[in-house]
């Protein structure tokens, strides 16, 4: 069955709305507690904004010079071979939707409860996450077009009311300028484990830039939309997530966002508004919030069934999960996806879980920049729609900066980097107990 068509206003929203979720407004706590200066602070989320527009011109020449849906594990399986894409396909089931689709609808059961505080407790917050999954999970299996509408009017009333925020916090909110003086480390820190560490939450916040690729066989035009789409979107959310950071460190100052009564705090969104407009504008933050997370989950599980689908087209996943609605959409996928989704919310805790995504994705979103480099050797003739801006600069630096990262990451936290060695190696075990080697799909 021929997929349905999303037009380029549908992609970028999907990029921006995959993008804005829990990392914003829960990570620069986590930030301050360990570099303490406001301007380093600023400074990583700009380093981390031009990482994720040196990944979308790269993600943007791969789709537009293979425009078809299943992104990582279609690329990296041109780019190297197909065992590498199969296990990219396993890390995109797990550690690339189902996990962060549990982990927003959990932050969106936290922030229910502050609005309506007869949500709160912890069977009900687990309710309320798995209902939101359910809603989405038979939105997105209905129809193409349906889903892509609501994803567009979500990601624009999302936009707004954070531009609001912004505009309202700089302009009226009562904050302190004071809170921008040094608190000690000054920009130096930048060279430190501590930066790269704060990087991994920064990335773990931009994550999702790459999301337009990931439907680009049902993206118009894909090679003139998928790139736009990567770009543009990226590039907005840079610009707020920026500007929202401005905001929290103007309200609370590095010092309170590090050292709250438990130590860092989570909730920066709703702590800067009541500390700049007061109790009342907490919930209106807190309602802002679960909408943003609303929408991401409604993107994600838009996104993730496409890889599966396409692993299925060929032959690296079992067939039945290619199977598509009548409306197009990849049915037996997005159930598959939130199933595994609705058993983390159960089983898992949030902390690790933002741990063993990022990693996780860092890991395949470097050997996919890197495959641009790949690709510009093994197929120099290749008809390329777009091309990465400043190559080879861009990919080489994604590359280096994700190195460093990870390095970091196993460094500093062993027991995650041991969850995704065992992510791979199931993958790759699976490729080779099914015989896929023996016949390998068919290149593009």
């Amino acid at each position: 069955m021929t997929a349905r068509k999303l037009g380029f206003t549908a992609a970028a929203a999907i990029v921006v709305a995959n993008m804005i979720g829990t990392g914003v407004f829960t990570s620069t706590g986590f930030q301050a507690a360990s570099l303490h200066d406001p301007l380093t602070i600023l400074i990583a989320w700009v380093v981390g904004g031009v990482l994720a527009l040196s990944g979308a011109v790269a993600y943007a020449e791969l789709g537009a010079m293979m425009p078809r849906v299943g992104d990582e594990y279609v690329y990296l399986r041109e780019a190297y071979h197909p065992v590498v894409g199969v296990m990219s396909g396993w890390a995109s089931l797990v550690a690339g939707f189902s996990a962060p689709i549990a982990a927003a609808a959990m932050a969106f059961a936290k922030y229910t409860a502050v609005i309506a505080p007869g949500l709160a407790g912890g069977d009900t917050q687990k309710i309320v996450a798995i209902a939101l999954i359910l809603a989405f999970t038979a939105l997105h299996s209905i129809d193409v077009i349906l889903g892509g509408r609501v994803q567009t009017w979500f990601t624009a009333a999302k936009t707004i009311l954070i531009v609001v925020f912004i505009g309202a916090g700089l302009l009226v909110g009562s904050g302190d300028w004071g809170h921008f003086a040094t608190h000690g480390g000054g920009t130096a820190n930048i060279w430190s484990n501590d930066f790269a560490i704060s990087l991994m939450y920064v990335s773990f916040a931009y994550s999702g830039w790459n999301a337009a690729a990931y439907i680009a066989g049902e993206i118009e035009q894909p090679e003139r939309n998928v790139p736009r789409a990567l770009i543009l979107g990226t590039g907005a959310v840079m610009a707020l997530y920026v500007l929202l950071n401005v905001v929290f460190l103007y309200a609370l100052g590095p010092v309170a966002l590090g050292e709250g009564p438990n130590g860092p705090i989570v909730e920066v969104g709703a702590s800067a508004a009541i500390g700049m407009f007061g109790q009342s504008a907490g919930t209106l933050l807190s309602t802002l919030i679960a909408l943003a997370l609303v929408s991401a989950v409604s993107a994600m599980v838009m996104a993730g069934p496409r890889v599966y689908a396409a692993m299925a087209e060929d032959r690296a996943l079992p067939k039945i999960l290619a199977r598509r609605s009548k409306g197009g959409a990849p049915l037996v996928s997005v159930m598959l996806q939130s199933t595994i989704a609705i058993a983390i919310v159960i089983l898992g805790k949030f902390d690790e879980v933002v741990r063993y995504v990022g990693f996780t994705l860092a890991i395949f979103a470097a050997l996919t920049v890197a495959g641009v480099i790949v690709m510009r050797f093994k197929r120099p003739d290749a008809a390329r729609p777009y091309r990465t801006f400043l190559y080879p600069l861009t990919p080489i630096l994604f590359v280096a900066m994700s190195c460093w990262v990870a390095y970091a990451q196993i460094k500093e936290h062993p027991t995650e980097s041991l969850y995704v060695l065992a992510t791979l190696v199931l993958g790759a075990g699976a490729y080779f107990a099914a015989g896929l080697h023996k016949g390998e799909p068919r290149a593009e």
